[in-house]
């Protein structure tokens, strides 16, 4: 069934569509309207997680290590590590996660995993916000993709993204929840949406790897630690529109050009149709018909809630493995070192000042976001600004990103990861250079 065509009218029952108006404007609120609390502006769903690691912060990282428990087991028990390579090779790291879990909660193991910058900053930093924020995030997920606004949005934004991107319409909803929310939320989405048939391996995988960045609260961290809050809109807005204009390179280019059309396993394929008539009116439709197709509020809700919980168990065994690898290689290790040189050519050619600690900047993300950050917070305002829309604007990053990634039901293999990964930071590089030489 394509999500641009209405059900038959009998179908919808007299006055559902307040579930639209209703649900979906709860979901909007909750992911996209920043509320100010204290000092503290940012998304309601944030400020839920907030304030539950600020009641109950003892019992956070018990609850963080049920779910890596859970996590690093489920493969084993389900018989899904025996699913392909990748699948296998995640299943033994998640075991090696739960290892370093049991460490960091009962405070047992090597000094050096307890130094700030590594197994405490995993654990308090990305592990339990994650933990949290996933499930709970899930649930408000329901209203806002499962009564009809992301097939409406699809509709009516579709002749942007289509050929910008080559995505759906729907889309749009993704690439907002994660500069509002959180690469995670973004995903969940991206998943959700995938197993629903509504995109196929090749959209879900360039929506997954070029709009699922760090959210907009995590931007303000970075401009903070760089001075750049003077700068804060101009900061902002560059890093979003040269993220997606690097995403509008790389669906062209391979390796996710190469990507086949197919849709996820056993599941009817729903993709957008160009709507005939009215654009507003077939959008009208598709939410009808998404709204007719509801099994009720509380099934709905559930199994998302679901979904989100199995993400989690997902996620952070395999933060705490594959994430601290890449800050044991970036701070003990010259790997980083020798990867910058990959980027040296741009760096020199475009005359940036401190061309090879820029390029080692910008080859350090791939492990953790924000130590790109760290290494040049003494350089010029042109180095700080490059530094700061690349380590956004790259997407790809092993402590948490790639982790949530792998815990969805999207197939990608570490390597084409790799890849996206050094195509967009070289893209980022040649685009943020001369602006921030322009501008600074």
């Amino acid at each position: 069934m394509s999500s641009t065509v209405a059900p038959e009218a009998p179908a919808l029952r007299r006055g559902a569509m307040w579930k639209f108006w209703v649900l979906s404007a709860i979901g909007i609120f909750m992911f996209f309207v920043p509320v100010t609390l204290g000092e503290r502006s940012t998304i309601p769903l944030d400020h839920m997680v907030s304030s539950l690691r600020d009641t109950v912060p003892t019992a956070l990282p018990y609850y963080a290590l049920a779910l890596i428990v859970a996590g690093a087991a489920y493969p084993w028990v389900s018989g899904t590590w025996r699913r392909n390579r990748t699948t296998t090779v995640f299943s033994v790291f998640r075991v090696v996660g739960l290892v370093v879990g049991v460490m960091l909660v009962l405070e047992v193991g090597p000094a050096w995993l307890f130094e700030p910058d590594m197994g405490p900053f995993l654990l308090n930093s990305l592990v339990i916000p994650v933990g949290l924020l996933v499930p709970i995030g899930a649930v408000f997920l329901a209203l806002l993709v499962g009564y009809g606004l992301m097939e409406w949005v699809g509709v009516v934004v579709r002749p942007v993204t289509v050929p910008i991107f080559r995505t759906p319409g729907r889309s749009a909803i993704d690439a907002v929840a994660s500069f509002v929310g959180s690469y995670s939320l973004a995903l969940l989405i991206t998943n959700r949406v995938y197993l629903e048939g509504k995109y196929n391996r090749r959209e879900a995988l360039t929506i997954a790897t070029g709009f699922s960045t760090v959210s907009a609260t995590f931007m303000i961290v970075v401009a903070n630690a760089l001075d750049l809050m003077g700068h804060w809109t101009l900061y902002f807005w560059s890093t979003l529109v040269i993220t997606f204009l690097v995403t509008a390179v790389t669906v062209r280019i391979w390796p996710l050009r190469s990507e086949p059309d197919e849709y996820a396993p056993g599941v009817t394929p729903q993709p957008e149709e160009e709507p005939e008539g009215s654009r507003f009116a077939a959008a009208w439709r598709a939410a009808k018909g998404t709204v007719a197709a509801d099994p009720g509020v509380g099934r709905t809700v559930l199994a998302n809630f679901r979904d989100g919980l199995l993400m989690a168990m997902a996620i952070l065994p395999s933060i705490l493995s594959v994430g601290l690898l890449g800050l044991v290689l970036a701070k003990y290790t010259p790997v980083f070192d020798w990867l910058g040189y990959l980027f040296y050519p741009i760096t020199w050619v475009l005359q940036i000042p401190e061309p090879l600690l820029v390029a080692k900047a910008a080859a350090l993300g791939i492990s953790e976001m924000f130590l790109p950050a760290a290494l040049v917070t003494d350089s010029v305002m042109s180095v700080k600004f490059v530094v700061a829309v690349v380590c956004v604007s790259q997407v790809i990053f092993f402590s948490a990103m790639v982790p949530s990634l792998l815990g969805t039901q999207i197939p990608i293999s570490i390597p084409k990861l790799l890849a996206i990964w050094f195509v967009r930071v070289a893209l980022s590089l040649v685009l943020t250079i001369p602006l921030a030489l322009w501008l600074f």
